[in-house]
């Protein structure tokens, strides 16, 4: 039967030449990256010229590159250390309501701090209007974050208008964007965004778990998350994950996004053209979602019930963000759909390395469940 691994928005498999530089890292080149001896001095280099290729990805200087732990720490750090920054005089912060459950949550933990959180929500296709941010944003407005692509719909939200119709508004406010599902997909430059914050992650784009990184603008002031170390500016202190680091410098040299954005959007088309055909089955992603993410409602059964159902098959989906761990999708339920359908939805999630055999593995393992689990 074959594996048919659908679940890349969650983790992807690490590329080979990724594994072979941590591989490398670790027996070889294993020297702390702050140690003064040769084999630290070596150890640095490595760290640098992977700061320096995730900074060529989104053309940003390497020295706009902190390396975290992944995705959810530089989200974190984005929210905290932005807001903390400002707190004296901004006590005002915009989010969006879709956005992954790290910037949903810490902007809960500011609400609690005595901040007030603006939620922002999307249009019927799940994006986010430049006008109705702006019109949030006030004198006192601190940060304000925007993710570029949403992690359960592929969404894809225009951050480089939501940022000028902001600083329209107000030009000191901090603007924040999670990249982690654009990042390596989507070609954009972090400058035309007009972000001054952003987040990508390593193991999205065929890098090991365990590593991320947060942009940050030149002249852009945070307050760090932990202290105790003069690693990366003293903004993330602590020693640095050289392996994961390493592996992720080479993964974002591995990139070529027309190509696999081309091979991508064939795939989405005829996953759509097929799914469409089995009754009971509904499209949620817009039409003009990026094609790596695509989110359905499959009837009456529920998104564990047809998950484990495929799993069997070695179909392998996953019933919204990862992160969520199966709970309804509040992405789903932000863009006005019942909870019936937002309960039987499955993401579905495509790398360069997923074939028409996986959609067609996928769509018989679906049609086969609508059958067999619906009146249960």
């Amino acid at each position: 039967m074959g594996l048919h691994y659908l679940d890349n928005s969650a983790t992807t498999a690490v590329s080979a030449a990724a594994a072979r530089k941590a591989l490398e890292i670790m027996t070889e080149n294993f020297g702390n990256p702050s140690s003064l001896h040769t084999l630290g001095i070596n150890a640095e280099h490595e760290l640098e010229a992977a700061r320096d290729f995730v900074a060529r990805a989104i053309s940003a200087d390497s020295g706009e590159i902190i390396f975290t732990s992944g995705g959810t720490e530089a989200n974190n750090l984005a929210l905290f250390g932005a807001a903390e920054a400002k707190r004296r005089t901004c006590r005002r912060v915009i989010i969006s309501s879709t956005e992954h459950s790290s910037v949903i949550e810490a902007a809960k933990k500011l609400s609690d701090d005595g901040y007030e959180v603006v939620r922002i929500s999307p249009s019927e296709n799940g994006v986010i209007e430049p006008s109705d941010v702006a019109s949030a944003v006030t004198p006192d407005t601190s940060l304000v974050s925007v993710m570029l692509v949403n992690n359960e719909t592929g969404a894809i939200n225009p951050v480089a208008e939501i940022f000028e119709a902001v600083r329209l508004r107000n030009k000191n406010v901090i603007c924040h964007t999670d990249a982690v599902q654009a990042f390596g997909k989507l070609d954009f430059k972090v400058k035309k965004l007009g972000a001054d914050l952003l987040t990508v992650s390593a193991h999205k784009v065929h890098a090991p778990k365990g590593c991320g990184a947060l942009y940050i603008k030149k002249g852009v002031r945070i307050l760090p998350r932990q202290i105790g170390g003069e690693q990366e500016k003293r903004i993330r202190s602590g020693t640095e994950p050289l392996p994961a680091i390493a592996a992720f410098g080479v993964a974002c040299t591995e990139f070529d996004i027309a190509h696999n954005l081309a091979l991508v959007s064939e795939l989405n088309n005829y996953a759509r053209e097929k799914l469409t055909q089995i009754d009971g089955v509904m499209i949620n992603s817009p039409e003009n979602a990026l094609p790596y993410v695509l989110n359905i409602s499959a009837g009456r059964v529920r998104s564990e019930t047809m998950l484990h159902f495929l799993e069997e098959r070695e179909v392998y989906v996953s019933s919204g963000s990862a992160c969520a761990k199966g709970k309804p999708s509040h992405v789903l339920s932000a863009m006005g759909y019942s909870r019936q359908r937002a309960d039987s939805a499955l993401r579905i999630s495509f790398s360069k390395l997923n074939t028409r055999d996986d959609v067609d593995a996928l769509c018989e393992g679906i049609a086969l469940g609508l059958k067999t689990l619906a009146h249960r």
